[in-house]
C-alpha cells in the first residue's frame, strides 16, 4: 500500500471517533499540540459517536488519519478496522483503547492497526509517534506487547492445570482438590507449581491477581 506523507504546508485531515465527547476533546488538545510541535497542520474534519458513524465518516472524507475507540456502539472491534480498510485503505488507524484483555488486544493488532496506545498513556507518547504513523511506520504501545506474551503463556496451561486454577481461587486445599479430581495431593501439588511457574506468580494472592488481570477466570 502506498502511503501519502502531507507536506509541512499540505493539513493532515483527522477522523477522531469515540462516544465520549471528553476523549474527542482530548484528542483536538492533542493535535494543537502536535501541529506546534511537528509544524504539520492537523485538521479535524469530522467525529463519530459510534461504529457505524465513524466507517461512514471514514468514507466521506477518506482522511489521513483516523483516532479510533473500539468500544463504542452499533459497531465496534475489528468490524470497524476491516470496514475502513475497505473503503479508505489509505487511512492511517490509530486505536486507542482501555481493553486489557489479551486475547482482544491480540486480535486488535492482528487486524492490522497502524497503532495501538493505552488509554491511560501519556499523551506526550502518541503525539511523538505522529510522524512515524503517517510516515507508514507502526507502533504498539510497549504493554500491549506485554500483554499478548502474557496471554500466550496463559494459553499453554493444560486442561487439568486450568482446574487447579479455578480450584485455587475458589480456595480449595491441595486435599479438597485432589478428592474432586480423584488424584493424588502431591499430583495436584506438582500441577500447582507447573501453574505458578507458567503464570510467574509465587502465591495464591498473585495467582489470583494475575487470574484476574490476564482474564483467566470471571470476575465474578
Amino acid at each position: 500500500m502506498t502511503v501519502h506523507t502531507p507536506s509541512h504546508t499540505e493539513p493532515v485531515t483527522v477522523v477522531i471517533a469515540d462516544d465520549h465527547q471528553i476523549i474527542r476533546d482530548a484528542i483536538d488538545s492533542l493535535l494543537a499540540q502536535a501541529s506546534e510541535q511537528f509544524g504539520h497542520r492537523y485538521d479535524r474534519v469530522a467525529t463519530a459517536e459510534d461504529g457505524l458513524s465513524a466507517i461512514a465518516r471514514v468514507k466521506a472524507h477518506k482522511p489521513a488519519l483516523l483516532f479510533l475507540d473500539i468500544s463504542m456502539p452499533m459497531a465496534s472491534g475489528v468490524e470497524i478496522i476491516h470496514d475502513i480498510r475497505r473503503w479508505s485503505p489509505e487511512t492511517r488507524i490509530i486505536v486507542f483503547t482501555g481493553i486489557t484483555s489479551p486475547g482482544l488486544i491480540a486480535t486488535v493488532v492482528e487486524s492490522g492497526v497502524d497503532a495501538l496506545f493505552s488509554k491511560g498513556s501519556p499523551v506526550a507518547d502518541m503525539i511523538d509517534k505522529l510522524p512515524l504513523i503517517l510516515r507508514g511506520g507502526r507502533h504498539i504501545a510497549p504493554e500491549f506487547n506485554d500483554m499478548i506474551a502474557r496471554g500466550k503463556q496463559a494459553a499453554t496451561l493444560t486442561d487439568r492445570e486450568r482446574q487447579i486454577l479455578n480450584m485455587v481461587v475458589s480456595g480449595k486445599t491441595n486435599k479438597e482438590m485432589a478428592d474432586v479430581l480423584n488424584i493424588s495431593p502431591k499430583t495436584v501439588d506438582k500441577h500447582r507449581t507447573s501453574l505458578m511457574t507458567k503464570l510467574d506468580v509465587h502465591s495464591a494472592a498473585q495467582l489470583m491477581a494475575r487470574a484476574l488481570k490476564d482474564g483467566l477466570i470471571d470476575p465474578t
